[in-house]
């Protein structure tokens, strides 16, 4: 495992070039898992586990990590793979505002793929998918973890605005017919967004990737006036597959048409790597997933701005 996260840095540096980076490991000998690099803090050997009564069956227990108690998931559990192979890494990972470990096997080691070839999991019949993307690699397949749907079957999702956030009336009143484009290949997170924006009266347009929205976006342009008259703001995810948040927001910024869209770019990652893209790509605005208020106090902050234009 050593140096394996000093690699994590110059990794980082590929985001923003339509490049994802993926740590991967194993739960059995069959298939190789991934997780975005960008959302692992530490790989160690597994620690000692501490059992929680009333706690969630996914989570395994608490352990002492990196001088914090974090919960340790059960990655077998929460995919619903069983095994009797006892599992020796955990995966300490950092996103949605926290901190938590995933229990696997094995880690194997750090691969980037081109985006153009990371596809949207395949449909399945029964129960939620656990799986955000697939790829390939020397003609293994690779399975992407929705590690954010995993958190949120643990703590719930709080997507309810406080009441003091807005006024229902003066929203209409402000936003004149227009909706919001929110792009998000995390079904959590489009459910999520889609709840405050409800709650704000405002209607939205949920698409999946950047890719998707681009092509949206260049068709909506043939209209004229329409992406001054019908699109309030665009709400776009960082990480995803196909076209990541980054190359959207710069071929917005390239294309004149589209060019004085308000662009907010929503991750669940933080910290000052972000801080530096949004700029460099032109963005107006970042924010951490998942808090609603946050979320809808953005949103009204540019309806504001909108509406006194």
């Amino acid at each position: 495992m050593a140096g394996l996260l000093e690699r994590i840095e110059a990794q980082t540096r590929l985001a923003g070039f339509n490049r994802l980076a993926l740590l991967l490991f194993r739960l059995d000998e069959r298939q190789i898992f991934g997780i975005n690099v960008l959302k692992v803090v530490a790989v160690q050997k597994r620690p000692a586990l501490t059992h929680m009564p009333s706690s969630h069956p996914f989570v395994a227990g608490v352990a002492d990590v990196r001088d914090m108690v974090i919960p340790v998931i059960d990655m077998w559990k929460a995919l619903d793979r069983p095994s009797d192979v006892e599992p020796e890494h955990i995966i300490v990972s950092e996103f949605n505002r926290s901190t938590q470990a995933f229990l696997v096997r094995s880690v194997d080691r750090i691969v980037h793929v081109d985006v153009d070839r990371v596809r949207p999991p395949p449909d399945t019949a029964g129960g939620p998918s656990y799986l955000t993307a697939v790829t390939e690699i020397n003609q293994q397949s690779i399975e992407i973890i929705d590690v954010e749907r995993i958190l949120s079957e643990i703590v719930g999702e709080v997507a309810a605005i406080a009441e003091t956030v807005t006024d229902p009336t003066l929203v209409q009143g402000a936003l004149r017919g227009r909706s919001v484009l929110v792009v998000d290949d995390s079904r959590v997170a489009r459910g999520h967004m889609q709840r405050v924006l409800d709650q704000l009266n405002i209607p939205a347009i949920m698409l999946n990737d950047g890719r998707q929205a681009l092509t949206f976006l260049q068709q909506m342009a043939l209209r004229p006036g329409a992406i001054e008259n019908e699109l309030l703001m665009v709400i776009s995810d960082v990480e995803m597959p196909d076209m990541d948040g980054y190359r959207l927001t710069t071929e917005i910024r390239r294309d004149p048409r589209l060019a004085g869209l308000y662009v907010l770019l929503h991750s669940s990652l933080s910290g000052i790597f972000n801080q530096a893209m949004i700029k460099r790509v032109g963005a107006d605005h970042f924010i951490a997933k998942l808090n609603a208020d946050e979320l809808a106090q953005c949103v009204l902050s540019r309806l504001n701005v909108a509406a006194a234009a």
